[in-house]
């Protein structure tokens, strides 16, 4: 059975794959330098579990990137000379972020699914 897949853990796959394609690290590497198992990092990309705040700094320092940039969409607005977003982006996006979260609660409560 298939589950509908959330956007923001399709966002953050997205984001890992980028990342990794950028740096050539395949999931095995990645998934050392996090220091993770390659099946957690293989359930994350596959949208099949969400990171705790340590897994995700955890990804974002193996990535040399911030947390906030695994979770932003491919159409947001961010300034590559200075790798950041201006203040209204950054409010969107923490708004943003907040409802999908709640949402995922919500969902996962009302179907008893916690992974």
């Amino acid at each position: 059975m298939k589950k509908e897949q959330e956007p923001i853990r399709k966002i953050l796959s997205n984001n890992l794959k980028k990342y990794r394609g950028i740096f050539h690290y395949s999931q095995a590497k990645l998934a050392e330098k996090a220091n993770l198992s390659m099946q957690t990092l293989n359930d994350i990309e596959g949208c099949r579990r969400w990171v705790s705040s340590k897994t995700l700094s955890s990804l974002a320092k193996a990535l040399s990137v911030s947390e906030y940039q695994l979770l932003l969409p491919e159409n947001t607005d961010l300034d590559l000379k200075t790798n950041e977003l201006p203040l209204k982006s950054l409010a969107e996006l923490k708004k943003k972020i907040k409802e999908q979260i709640e949402d995922q609660f919500e969902n996962a409560i009302k179907k008893g699914d916690f992974k």
